[in-house]
């Protein structure tokens, strides 16, 4: 899929987020998140810690100096979004180059690991802090297609590697999200 498309797919996914981040009130960052020992600032935490080194300096692409998502988590995470999305409008996201996931453009690797990544997390910041649980039903819809399709090998290897808890059986014929959230180990 061309960079474009990615990153309009991206916008979407990261207006939810900041929606949500933007309505967490004071009060409620620190309250308990879907994800074992973390509090919703965390939830941030984790995406402003991982996700620069990998589809920004990885890329060649300079690092937001926002501040500590512990410290004003909506202002970490505005920053990471306006960097993520600066690199995916930038054509050098339609390049191939060599990675641990073997040679992809950023547009890929966003596609495969960040946008999933994000889209989640956008739950657990919600469920978190009490906020609309809903997500970007086109995207939840591309997601549940891609985990219909992983083998056994790469699930096992996606949760033995920490990237995702244990599989939460839902009943037959359960909802799109519903779906994405148990297959990423959430209890929806």
């Amino acid at each position: 899929m061309p960079a474009d498309d990615i990153a309009a797919r991206t916008r979407a996914v990261a207006t939810a987020l900041t929606r949500t981040v933007e309505a967490v009130p004071d009060d409620a960052w620190d309250r308990p998140a879907p994800c074992e020992g973390w509090v919703a600032r965390d939830v941030v935490d984790h995406l402003v810690g991982w996700m620069p080194p990998f589809f920004l300096e990885g890329w060649g692409r300079p690092v937001p100096d926002g501040p500590s998502a512990q410290v004003d988590p909506a202002g970490a995470w505005l920053a990471l979004r306006d960097a993520l999305l600066a690199a995916l409008d930038d054509p050098a996201a339609d390049v191939a180059r060599p990675t641990p996931m073997g040679e992809v453009t950023l547009a890929g690797a966003w596609e495969t690991a960040g946008l999933p990544d994000l889209l989640v997390h956008t739950w657990d910041l919600a469920r978190a802090t009490g906020l609309d649980e809903r997500l970007d039903p086109d995207e939840v819809a591309r997601v549940a297609e891609g985990i219909d399709a992983v083998d056994p090998a790469t699930d096992a290897a996606m949760r033995d590697s920490g990237h995702y808890g244990p599989r939460v059986e839902v009943p037959a014929g359960a909802d799109p999200q519903t779906r994405v959230l148990a297959f990423m180990g959430r209890t929806p």
